[in-house]
Parts: C-alpha cells; structure tokens; sequence
C-alpha cells in the first residue's frame, strides 16, 4: 500500500508538472559556445597527437602515390600476403600498383587486415568517422584483426558536431543507418583489470593521411 502511494505521489507531481508549465529558469545561458578550449594546433597535427595517445599507428602521406609506397613497405615489414577491400576506388589504387587484395565474401572470414576509407576524421578526439554509405558495409572496420584506413586532409574536422553536419549536408534524406566513431583499436579491461587490445574488434588500427591540399 506505502509503495502504491509513492508511486501515486510521483506521477502526480508529473501530471502537475505538465499542466502548469513553466518558464526556462537557465535563459541566459549559451548553449551554442563550444565547451572545448580553442585548438591552437592544425587539424591534422591535433588529430596524429589524439589519435596515437590511443594507440593508434598514423602514417603521413604527400599523396596517393606516397601512400602506395608505404603501404606496400608496411606489407612487407609485417609480411602481409595480401589485404582485403571492397571499395572500388581504393581496389583501382591498389591495382595499379600491384598490391594484391581480395574482395569476394568467400575470402572474408579469413581476412587480416582489412582496407577502408572513411567519411571524416575528428581531430580533437583522434577518432575516424565511418558510415554504412561506405562501400565497406557494416563489418569491414571491425572484423579484421588489422584495420587500415584511408584518408585525405580535406576530410579533417574539428569536433564531432561538425562531422554529424557534413554527413547530413553530404547524404540529405538519405542518411547513413548507422554511424561509426573509432577512437583507436579495440580494448577491455573488464577480465581482471587486465587490458586486452583487440577484444571486441581490431587490435591495430592505422591511419594513412593522404595530403590531397598540397598542392591548392
């Protein structure tokens, strides 16, 4: 009977509250100021600075033809047979510098290191942003136990907001059904406090920075 009342107490106070609506009591106060102290930095030093803080492997590159060359090195460093990737632009790169690669969904299950673009990159976080608008669908950048992005400085961003707003400019009504923000690779420590990188997902994540405003 006592838990009964209370719970009549509540919800009166809330049929209360919605009837007799009140004025904004916080009026003054500026919710369109950034709550983050201004970036002094460029974007794209902010983004390698955040984004190698959580361990993730950043590799610069004055072009696409630089970012061949450094990929086909890291490959035979890390003697990488091949890599995996479905987006058709990148496949074309890959080609044209005979860096073998897979694509067909009969190879997936056993791919490595897997091959994507992005949509942007957050500098003041050092997280990469990627849609299911990606020719990568919903799996490649969390699948593989090596994940290799491809980016271009045109896609830096300062914070998160601006990239919800480009994506929303970009796509309009056809809207990604799912977003992805990756701050470096996959960790836990829920097993003894003891942590674990590439639990849930990649346990190295590099970021190929193409400088595509070298030149403009």
């Amino acid at each position: 009977m006592e838990e009964s009342t209370s719970r009549e107490k509540v919800l009166k106070n809330i049929r209360n509250a919605l009837i007799s609506k009140q004025e904004n009591p916080f009026q003054n106060i500026d919710f369109d100021s950034s709550v983050y102290k201004e970036m002094n930095d460029p974007l794209d030093i902010t983004f390698a600075t955040e984004f190698t803080k959580v361990a993730g492997k950043f590799v610069y590159c004055e072009n696409r033809k630089d970012f061949l060359h450094k990929l086909k090195m890291l490959m035979n460093e890390k003697f990488w047979g091949t890599v995996f990737c479905k987006d058709q632009t990148i496949q074309a790169m890959l080609s044209k510098a005979e860096i073998p690669f897979q694509f067909e969904e009969k190879d997936f299950k056993h791919l490595k290191v897997g091959v994507t673009p992005c949509e942007y990159l957050i500098a003041r976080l050092g997280s990469i942003v990627i849609s299911s608008k990606n020719d990568t669908g919903r799996r490649l950048h969390f699948f593989p136990e090596i994940h290799i992005v491809l980016a271009y400085t045109s896609q830096l961003l300062p914070d998160i907001k601006d990239a919800i707003a480009g994506l929303q400019e970009k796509y309009g009504e056809e809207y990604p059904s799912m977003m992805t923000f990756i701050t470096g690779p996959s960790r836990t420590a829920d097993i003894e406090k003891t942590l674990v990188m590439g639990a849930h997902g990649p346990k190295d994540v590099y970021v190929f920075l193409v400088d595509d405003q070298l030149n403009s």
